[in-house]
Parts: C-alpha cells; structure tokens; sequence
C-alpha cells in the first residue's frame, strides 16, 4: 500500500516556522517510504480565509522546496461531499440543530470545559418544537454516537488510544455560518484523498478522538497518527498566527537560505530562539 501524508493549513493568515515544520515532517515522512504528499487548503471559514493568504502558502511551500503531488485540494470545492456526510448522519438522527450561541453556551452554569474549553450542556439536544429558518449549527449527539460504535481505539506511531470524544461534548459538525465544522471536512477528506498516515502537530492530538468516531459513523477507514512536538518561542510559547508569530515570508524577506533553513529542522537544529517545545 502507497504511503500518503498531507499539509492542510487554513489560508487565515500567513505560515510560520511551526507550520514549516509540520509541512516538512508530513512531506519526508511521504517521500522516504516512496509516497504521496498531498497540499489541502482547508478554506471554509468565510469570515477568516483569503485569497492572498492561499497564494502566500503556494509561495512558501515553493520556496521551502516541499514540493506536492497531484493538484490542490480545496475544501471550498467539496461542500456537496460534507453536506452528504451530515445529511447520512441527519437520517440516523445522530445530529440535532443547536440555535445557541458561544455567548449561551460560556454563560451556562452548567457548561463544564473540555479540551477546547466549555462543553457544550445540551441545551438544544430533544427540542420538540424547531425552526430551522433561524440559524442553527448541527451537533453531532456523541453518547448516542458512541452508544452505537462502542469503544473505539487508534494508533499514535506505535501506541494504541482509546478514544475519549465524549470529553468534548456535542461538538458541532456543521456551523451557522459554514456548511462543515474542521471535524466533519478533516475527517471526511482524509478518507477520500487515501490519506494513510496523518502528520501533524501535538495541539490535534485529542481531536483524533472526535475524527476517530466519525470514521467509525461514516464507515471511513482510519490512518495512522503521527503527532509532534510544536516549535516555541524563546520565552517558551508556542508559535501561533493569532500571536504574530513571524512568517516564512518574514524569514524570506530577511535573506534566509531555504536549503539551510530546511536541512537545518530535519537535524532538528531550530533557528536562533526557536525550540521544540516540551509535551
């Protein structure tokens, strides 16, 4: 079986070093086994994503020298996929439609925080009356899910999870204003391009657990999991667009040689200030 990675950025701002060396992982790990590496633009949120922000990371991906195989894949051109994997799920009656909004949801005093912060309390789960005019997202209903598939486990490099998804509550599949949560696309993409091992960063560790019930929901297979350590600061902090980290484009503009940058981060040696942070 070919081995196949990806690189699925979010074209809302521009690529740092930590996004590098997530590419640059994903794309050696595809390249010493004689595999496929694959460039997804994960463009769904309509309030954040931007054209120039796609056409930076093509740019930084070349002038990095990681190199893709096959055309790029846009989420934005797979809507009617998602809508058909909600709609399979819809018909299950393993989603329901939620009209609350975060500002609810973080005002409920019964709304104890997950991995990604307060968990949904159920608010809309069993609503007899609906409007569906209004807007509304889909929650996927996790312990009915799990009521159904039973205990679920998947594989990080040679050790053997069992998922927890319900430590993230009713997450949401389908929002007000985007017709696929990152779940539901990452999950049903990954299935689809014959991805057969996911390289990312440590932060998505325990969102594998949501994916890993919807592969079993949508009887989609599960890849392997390789997830690593994120690049720090020298004040320790992991790198984040939301925290103007500096850009591959800064790094360019400074006259750094990509070749050395590159070479550099496969013998796990970080430029000045940068490090790998501690799990």
């Amino acid at each position: 079986m070919q081995i196949v990675t990806r690189f699925a950025p979010s074209p809302t701002g521009r690529l740092h070093l930590g996004h590098a060396y997530s590419a640059l992982l994903a794309h050696d790990f595809a390249r010493e086994a004689g595999g496929a590496f694959l460039l997804r633009i994960e463009d769904i949120d309509p309030g954040r994503a931007r054209t120039e922000y796609v056409d930076g990371i093509i740019a930084d991906m070349l002038w990095l020298g990681l190199e893709w195989d096959d055309e790029i894949v846009y989420q934005s051109e797979r809507l009617e996929t998602y809508a058909e994997a909600l709609e399979r799920l819809k018909e299950r009656r393993l989603v329901y439609p939620c009209f609350c909004t975060r500002a609810d949801i973080a005002a409920s005093v019964a709304a104890p925080h997950g991995p990604d912060g307060p968990i949904y309390p159920g608010t809309c789960r069993g609503l007899a009356d609906l409007d569906l005019a209004q807007p509304h997202a889909w929650r996927l209903d996790v312990a009915k899910a799990m009521a159904e598939t039973g205990p679920l486990y998947w594989m990080d490099e040679q050790t053997e999870v069992q998922a927890e998804p319900d430590r993230f509550g009713d997450v949401v599949l389908a929002r007000k204003d985007a017709p696929a949560s990152y779940h539901l696309a990452v999950t049903v993409d990954d299935a689809a391009l014959g991805v057969t091992d996911v390289v990312r960063g440590r932060d998505l560790y325990t969102c594998t657990d949501i994916h890993r019930l919807l592969q079993a929901l949508l009887e989609l297979p599960t890849p392997l999991y390789h997830h690593h350590a994120l690049l720090a600061d020298a004040n320790g902090d992991r790198l984040a667009k939301r925290h103007g980290a500096p850009t591959i484009a800064d790094l360019r503009d400074a006259g750094t040689d990509p070749a050395q940058l590159v070479e550099g981060m496969r013998a796990g040696q970080m430029p000045a200030g940068y490090s790998l942070a501690k799990a």
